[in-house]
């Protein structure tokens, strides 16, 4: 379900909506917010990530040498996945995408809703992320409402 009222989304995003992504947001076209759901203790890294209308992040791919990887989960209001050169998969609560280790891909809103997902970075060896360009607003226009 799209979700444009922002007190709407919030009663319904149930991981909450965590401070401002500060530390990525060079990453990100729009404003994303990042609740992290286990602590720096637990060798899963798993957060709450939350998109405004039009957020979406950069193109990036999570390198790894055996594993790796991303799991998202999406948990609220309605947004996009796309692999480089594929078409992009719309996301509702509910969906589960498996990013393999070394596919180039971005994950974001749509542009009338609020959107929130877990991600799960998948444990593997030689991990690293490399951040690439921006989605352009004209491919992002280019996606369907």
């Amino acid at each position: 379900m799209k979700i444009q009222d922002k007190a709407q989304f919030d009663a319904i995003n149930v991981f909450g909506l965590g401070k401002t992504n500060t530390a990525f947001a060079k990453y990100f076209i729009g404003n994303s917010f990042l609740n992290p759901l286990t602590g720096s203790d637990c060798n899963l890294h798993v957060s709450n990530v939350t998109f405004e209308p039009s957020c979406r992040n950069n193109w990036h791919i999570h390198h790894a040498a055996k594993n790796g990887g991303q799991l998202l989960i999406c948990t609220a209001g309605e947004g996009w996945y796309q692999e480089f050169g594929k078409k992009a998969i719309s996301l509702v609560p509910g969906s589960v995408i498996t990013i393999p280790a070394n596919v180039k891909h971005w994950h974001g809103a749509k542009k009338d809703s609020w959107f929130s997902h877990i991600a799960i970075a998948v444990p593997g060896e030689d991990c690293s992320n490399e951040w690439l360009e921006a989605v352009s607003d004209e491919e992002y226009a280019k996606l369907p409402d």
